[in-house]
């Protein structure tokens, strides 16, 4: 919570219980994702063996989250299913600089927001969820806290210059994404639009 800038609005966690379904398909997909960008880094940073090494880590650490949210899928009887994304991330990714070394800074920023994000959910929802889905979500927190380190450690490690003013800005930007009213329920959305 000290590097986001607000805490995830009530109603978000008012509504995550009622569309428990939503929230589980929604973060299966979240986990593919994550695995899927710090592959897509793997692969345009090859000279950046720092990030090569945590970014193989973090895509296998996200894959085991998705096969496990898939099993919960399962074992509760509901169909995994590809929803429509929210606007948080593009929301995000539409400020990336169109200088390549700036753009991977960036992109480096953004996942920190997106981890630490995760992760604060996290902490709220333990306590309001049955006991099974508390403790897996427990589970989720200390590799969602490193990975949100891990980026951020990245960002300053291959920026040349201090990336604090560029810290603040996307986190301007992710605190109103997540108070700002949302149409869709999804685990990185904002309010619900009903809730605002």
């Amino acid at each position: 919570m000290e590097f986001l800038q607000t805490p995830t609005p009530h109603a978000w966690f008012e509504t995550a219980l009622t569309q428990q379904d939503i929230l589980l398909i929604d973060h299966a997909n979240c986990e593919r994702k994550a695995a899927a960008t710090a592959m897509n880094l793997m692969y345009r940073h090859t000279s950046k063996t720092e990030l090569m090494s945590k970014m193989s880590q973090l895509a296998r650490e996200e894959l085991l989250h998705f096969e496990q949210v898939v099993a919960i899928l399962h074992e509760r009887e509901i169909n995994y299913a590809r929803l429509g994304p929210s606007r948080y991330a593009a929301g995000l990714r539409q400020h990336i600089s169109n200088h390549e070394d700036e753009a991977l800074i960036d992109v480096l920023i953004i996942g920190a927001y997106i981890e630490a994000r995760s992760c604060e959910r996290f902490a709220g929802l333990i306590p309001l969820l049955d006991d099974k889905l508390a403790r897996f979500y427990s589970s989720l927190l200390k590799s969602e806290s490193r990975h949100f380190q891990d980026y951020l450690a990245l960002a300053e490690l291959y920026s040349s210059s201090d990336i604090s003013e560029r810290v603040i800005e996307f986190g301007n930007l992710e605190r109103d994404l997540v108070v700002s009213p949302d149409e869709q329920f999804r685990f990185h959305s904002g309010v619900p639009a009903l809730a605002s």
